[in-house]
């Protein structure tokens, strides 16, 4: 019986994941544990193993495509076996391009099967309008499309198909195809060249003009010479929606203060002796006492301590704290639940075992999600930015920006100035929720309890 691969739900917050890249395809054996796709959240990746053995029917999408969970994804199965059943009811979702060239052999003495619904009802002559795709290499193109390619000298991937499942057919390479010179059709031919703007008699294309054919290749004057054209990868669309999403949708403002960094470098120095010398197994850095400093603050200004909710403000009892680290991948939030019941051992424990399974793109996901955190830090300060304007993690009310410690004149009581190590914080706050003397008053209290620390370890 034919077997139905659906999109798992990493985590109660995720909505959709990205497939990054099919493992199979169709007509390949699966066996038991064999990993059928990648595919990532917006923080994290995983891959799906196969839970069945037999023969892969039916792929309904394909690489890079983003697939609500539990979604039908693909079907394995005996070879003949309908699948028809199992593909997505949205409109959207359309049968992987791979597999619109090839059928699975049905059991003897029954008719092919086409891997698309409406495949075989496809005409070549067909001269409807259809919508514009991009060009998708390797995608599959009739015998007629071939053969039409050949004779024009059309390179089949630089070539959209508009046909079902993006299959590339006869009126594709009508369109695509433009006069060539002999030696032009004869270095395409040899592939990897794409026509350019003719300069011949008639505007035929001949040698000189052929380029380089890209993937991601416009028509924009410059390309390939200038300048090339990358697709974002789907982390970074993802990213982006997310920080477009924050701006969009809250006021946002920024508030910065420097704070005396002595008190924070001294207790950095003891703590390092004091792991140096066995009394503690933890290497409390700069950032934790940071980190620690803010959730005192946060407990004296709860409402900072928030989600904004448009009309209502959803204020936590305890501090969730969420502390930005940069991957490979790109930048991941994992929230340490409940960070305010955490002495100062505990606290930079947890936030190092976070920072190292983000980078491992193992981390809980219901952690990485924005709504899981009621407070976010972002520290910048490894990098020599002193001040910056972080973006905040909605429905999140706030977040703080830590900058590197730069020395600042201050004046003395002899009349002239001491350099003290100050560090720079950035508070962006949504106005909605927090007027700006509470903020102020806020990132005041941050500074005077960096400033103050006490701490037992």
């Amino acid at each position: 019986m034919a077997q139905v691969v659906i999109m798992p739900k990493q985590g109660q917050s995720v909505e959709s994941c990205i497939v990054s890249e099919f493992k199979k395809k169709v007509g390949d054996t699966v066996k038991k544990g064999d990993i059928l796709f990648g595919y990532e959240t917006d923080k994290a990746t995983f891959e799906e193993e196969a839970q069945v053995e037999g023969t892969v029917l039916a792929i309904f999408y394909k690489d890079g495509d983003e697939i609500p969970v539990l979604n039908n994804v693909m079907v394995i199965g005996e070879p003949g076996e309908s699948f028809a059943e199992f593909a997505p009811a949205s409109g959207a979702a359309a049968v992987s391009a791979s597999q619109a060239d090839h059928s699975v052999a049905p059991p003897s003495g029954a008719g092919p099967l086409p891997l698309h619904p409406r495949a075989d009802m496809a005409s070549e002559s067909d001269t409807a309008s259809a919508p514009s795709a991009a060009a998708i290499p390797g995608a599959p193109a009739s015998p007629r499309a071939r053969k039409l390619a050949e004779e024009k000298g059309v390179n089949l991937d630089a070539v959209a198909g508009s046909g079902p499942g993006g299959r590339i057919i006869e009126r594709d390479v009508l369109a695509a195809a433009v006069p060539l010179s002999g030696l032009a059709k004869a270095k395409m031919a040899e592939g990897g060249l794409v026509a350019g703007a003719g300069t011949g008699l008639a505007g035929k294309v001949k040698a000189g003009d052929l380029k380089v054919w890209k993937p991601n290749h416009t028509d924009i004057p410059g390309e390939g010479v200038d300048f090339d054209t990358v697709k974002m990868s789907n982390m970074r669309k993802l990213i982006a929606k997310s920080m477009y999403n924050s701006l969009q949708n809250s006021a946002q403002l920024t508030h910065m203060l420097g704070a005396d960094a002595r008190k924070v470098q001294a207790l950095r120095k003891k703590a390092k002796k004091t792991l140096e010398a066995g009394s503690i197994d933890a290497n409390i850095t700069i950032n934790d006492f940071v980190c620690f400093a803010v959730i005192k603050a946060l407990q004296k200004f709860p409402n900072v301590n928030s989600h904004c909710l448009g009309d209502a403000m959803r204020i936590f009892k305890g501090v969730n704290l969420g502390c930005a680290v940069d991957t490979e991948r790109g930048l991941m939030v994992p929230v340490i639940k409940e960070a305010d019941k955490l002495d100062i051992i505990g606290l930079s424990k947890e936030l190092k075992k976070a920072a190292d399974a983000c980078k491992k793109g193992s981390f809980n996901p219901d952690l990485l999600a924005s709504e899981a955190g009621s407070f976010t830090v972002s520290n910048l300060g490894g990098y020599g930015v002193e001040w910056f304007t972080p973006i905040i993690n909605v429905p999140q009310s706030a977040i703080l920006g830590v900058g590197t410690i730069v020395p600042r004149p201050v004046a003395n009581k002899e009349g002239g100035y001491d350099f003290v190590p100050y560090l720079g914080l950035s508070l962006t706050y949504d106005h909605r929720a927090i007027d700006g003397g509470e903020a102020t008053k806020f990132l005041k209290e941050v500074a005077t309890q960096i400033e103050t620390l006490e701490v037992e370890f």
